[in-house]
Formats: C-alpha cells, sequence, structure tokens
C-alpha cells in the first residue's frame, strides 16, 4: 500500500504531520520546507510522493501550490489496519 510505504519515511511523516495540522487552509511548500528545514528539491520529491500515495491533496493559489491533508485517504487507511474495511485502491 503506497500510503504506508509514504508514511514509513521519517521526512514524509513530518511533512503529514506539519499538514495535518494546518488543517483545511493548507501549507505551500516554502511554508512546509521552512518549517522542517528540508531542501527545496528533496522537499518537491517528498510532496510528489505524498500527493500519489493520495495522502495530500495540491491546489494552485497565485503563484504558490497549496497542500491540505486528504481525510478520506486517511480514514479509509484506518479502516483497513482496524479489519474494517478493504484496502484502498492503488494510484
Amino acid at each position: 500500500m503506497k500510503m504506508f510505504a509514504a508514511l514509513g519515511q521519517d521526512s514524509r511523516l513530518s511533512i503529514y504531520q506539519l499538514v495535518v495540522e494546518a488543517g483545511a487552509a493548507g501549507l505551500s511548500a516554502g511554508k512546509i520546507g521552512e518549517h522542517l528545514t528540508i531542501a527545496q528539491t528533496t522537499l518537491s520529491f517528498h510532496l510528489k510522493e505524498l500527493v500519489h500515495s493520495g495522502l495530500l491533496q495540491s491546489r494552485q493559489h497565485g503563484k504558490f501550490v497549496i497542500y491540505t491533508a486528504n481525510p478520506a485517504a486517511l480514514q479509509t487507511a484506518i479502516a483497513f489496519l482496524s479489519g474494517l474495511g478493504t484496502a484502498p485502491p492503488e494510484k
């Protein structure tokens, strides 16, 4: 499952936690990088992986890309782990 693989890396887990804490407003890549002091190229790679896994969503806001958590993906993962649902579809 791509979701669990994505969260299995420390930097991606930190990024995901930060974005979840930001709530519906989300965070730009620049703000995420500032908070976590991750190099821009490395951050871009991790954000791409989190979006590809379905855990994060991105939207354009002017010249910035804003990242928000995808709560439905996390709920599906929790249901799977607790035996209440099927595995989320792979993207």
